[in-house]
């Protein structure tokens, strides 16, 4: 097989999906045998097709190819470990999601239609993750957020998935005009819009005039672009508030769509790594993203709340591990994230989990703050032997292994749950395994990771005096929240912990502001209340969410 041959191979794996959603628009009624047939079969065959296109990359090396372009840009696509990684995780989450679909919007007066504009996305996302020229990155970005947009109206009677959907519309088009800038700027710089040949300039540090501030400029406007995709603070408003969208979109946004920012890091991170300012500024949205939605999902009550702000906190997390240079480790936690928060929301209905989780006795409240400060010490000193036996050089590995504490400190909790009552030697001694499985596990698949993404991705830096700064600023910040978390249930009941998380479970009211600027407070007139009403009563499952 040719390269040029498993180009087009690789393509029809969005094509099925294309294909998909041309079909919907003759059969988007209810029971839609054909297309729903047709989109089990678009999912199976991208399945296929990426274990073809691992298997040819895997003995044969990465594959650009160029189907069209004109003066550098145009359509072209790139085979690698992080396009197939993240191609290979969406065609999965496809199959699964459309699947779902099929017995959850069983009867719905429009669900050929749905089906149809789930098939739409998943086709421009697929494309986004194989483009292997600028052109065809913009394009495919522009069509992910579009597709995205239908999918949130799909019931125009909600009037709280619009409000969302139109600041999403809002904050996308801000997305969308720094990317271009950011491809005006390396266009002008390279004179193409081919991401190999970009890519082997920077590696080679080949001398480019006004190559400086132009790299600068276009990866803090990446940096943007990124942040702006994927709801970090204080843009995250809308999405928390898309939960009245049905659940598969949900899942297909929290465990996909929202990707999209740290993937453009990740696949861009030759560009990124030739700026200061851009890896300074994910480090700092990202990690205060992450250590605010942290905070406020221990103080929601509506589950798929909670899970809305888990994945603005891991969105934020990714993009901080990309601003400190651990590519491995962003991509890692961008697929591990991805399969845990698509099973999350299609489970969350689950009477049997809330059942179960409604039995877990929390037995930290009566817990003495010596034993508190002998789990952190225990987590510390674990995880510094570990280091130790590693053989991980602080000086030259310093981000990993800020990333590798931040992840080891929430096992502060279970060693301190640990401590609840009378201490058993077999008990602490789980927590001891537990916990080093834990660290082995990151550590390990972040090698692995490293390995499978080998020169796509640039060497872990070693972080200047601000960054480090910084760093640690994030490190005690993470610290304090897990202690937060850990002294919750001894002091929920006190006036000034309620008090603020009343303050922080409405997100410090930065949403409100935004709602303000786009009308959402107004009332609606009568003749509009009264057509919401009729759309509202003739949907057979209005309260499907």
């Amino acid at each position: 097989m040719t390269e040029n041959s498993l180009s087009f191979i690789a393509l029809l794996s969005p094509l099925v999906f294309v294909a998909t959603a041309v079909a919907s628009w003759f059969q988007g009624g209810s029971k839609p045998r054909q297309i729903l047939v047709l989109s089990k079969t678009a999912s199976t065959i991208s399945l296929l097709i990426v274990v073809l296109c691992c298997i040819f990359i895997i003995r044969h090396g990465s594959v650009s190819f160029s189907f069209w372009e004109m003066y550098g840009i145009g359509f072209g696509i790139r085979l690698d470990a992080i396009s197939l990684a993240m191609s290979a995780m969406i065609s999965l989450l496809g199959f699964v999601i459309i699947r779902f679909s099929t017995n959850y919007l069983d009867g719905d007066p429009k669900q050929g239609a749905f089906i149809g504009k789930l098939a739409a996305t998943l086709a421009s996302v697929q494309l986004l993750v194989l483009s292997g020229n600028l052109g065809l990155l913009f394009l495919s970005w522009v069509l992910t957020s579009i597709s995205l947009h239908r999918l949130l109206v799909f019931y125009p009677e909600r009037p709280g998935a619009q409000i969302a959907a139109k600041k999403k519309f809002i904050l996308a088009r801000f997305g969308d005009a720094a990317l271009l800038l950011a491809i005006v700027l390396l266009y002008q710089l390279f004179g193409t819009g081919d991401l190999k040949v970009i890519f082997s300039s920077l590696n080679s540090g080949a001398a480019l005039p006004g190559a400086a501030w132009k790299l600068e400029i276009s990866a803090l406007l990446l940096a943007l672009a990124a942040v702006l995709k994927s709801a970090q603070f204080p843009t995250h408003g809308w999405l928390i508030e898309v939960m009245e969208t049905p659940t598969p979109v949900s899942a297909l946004l929290h465990a996909g769509l929202l990707n999209a920012g740290p993937f453009l890091i990740i696949r861009m991170a030759y560009v990124m790594e030739a700026g200061e300012i851009a890896p300074l500024f994910l480090l700092l949205v990202g990690g205060i993203t992450a250590l605010f939605a942290s905070v406020a999902y221990l103080t929601q009550t509506a589950i798929k709340t909670a899970l809305g702000y888990s994945s603005v906190g891991h969105m934020g997390f990714s993009l901080m591990v990309c601003g400190l240079g651990v590519y491995p480790a962003a991509m890692l936690h961008l697929v591990a994230h991805s399969f845990y928060k698509a099973h999350a929301f299609l489970s969350s209905g689950s009477i049997i989990d809330l059942v179960r989780a409604s039995k877990v006795k929390d037995e930290t409240r009566d817990l003495a703050p010596s034993k508190v400060i002998l789990g952190i010490l225990m987590s510390v000193a674990l995880y510094a032997g570990f280091v130790w036996l590693w053989g991980i050089d602080p000086q030259d590995e310093l981000a990993l292994m800020f990333v590798g504490a931040v992840i080891v400190m929430g096992l502060s909790k279970l060693f301190t749950t640990a401590f609840t009552r009378k201490v058993h030697a077999s008990i602490l001694g789980r927590a001891i395994l537990l916990s080093l499985l834990v660290t082995t596990a990151f550590f390990s698949l972040e090698s692995a990771t490293g390995y499978l993404l080998g020169a796509q991705v640039p060497d872990m830096p070693v972080p200047d005096l601000a960054k480090t700064i910084v760093a640690g600023v994030m490190l005690l910040g993470f610290a304090i929240v897990v202690l937060i978390q850990i002294l919750a249930p001894r002091i929920a009941n006190k006036p000034q912990y309620q008090a603020l998380a009343i303050h922080v479970r409405n997100g410090f009211y930065v949403n409100a502001w935004f709602d303000k600027k786009i009308g959402a407070y107004q009332i609606p007139s009568a003749k509009n209340s009264a057509s919401l009403t009729a759309n509202a009563s003739a949907n057979i499952f209005p309260e499907r969410n």
